[in-house]
């Protein structure tokens, strides 16, 4: 999964990206309309936002939500898969742990 996005005056679809805005553990984060959870934090530079029972850092794996790496939370709702989930503006997301004990 890329996070780039096509520049105005190279797409031949002529898309219009309209911004959006997320907020990501309590800060912001900007996006496009259209874009995924995923694409969103990716583009921000993240590449991990969840935590494996063993401690492991996780992100995106698969890309096509069949393997459930990229799980967050979603204004309030629980393992959204952050590879399916396309933004909407003002979107609240919450990484999401798996280590013993955690009940986040």
């Amino acid at each position: 999964m890329s996070p780039r996005i096509v520049p105005a005056r190279t797409d031949a679809v002529r898309r219009r990206a309209t911004p959006v805005q997320i907020t990501v553990d309590g800060e912001p984060v900007a996006g496009t309309a259209g874009q995924t959870v995923a694409g969103v934090l990716l583009a921000a530079g993240r590449r991990a936002w969840r935590t494996a029972p063993s401690g492991a850092p996780r992100g995106v794996f698969c890309g096509i939500g069949v393997c459930f790496d990229c799980l967050v939370t979603v204004n309030g709702e629980r393992d959204v898969r952050a590879c399916r989930r396309r933004v909407r503006d003002g979107d609240v997301v919450t990484t999401q742990s798996r280590e013993a004990g955690d009940e986040r």
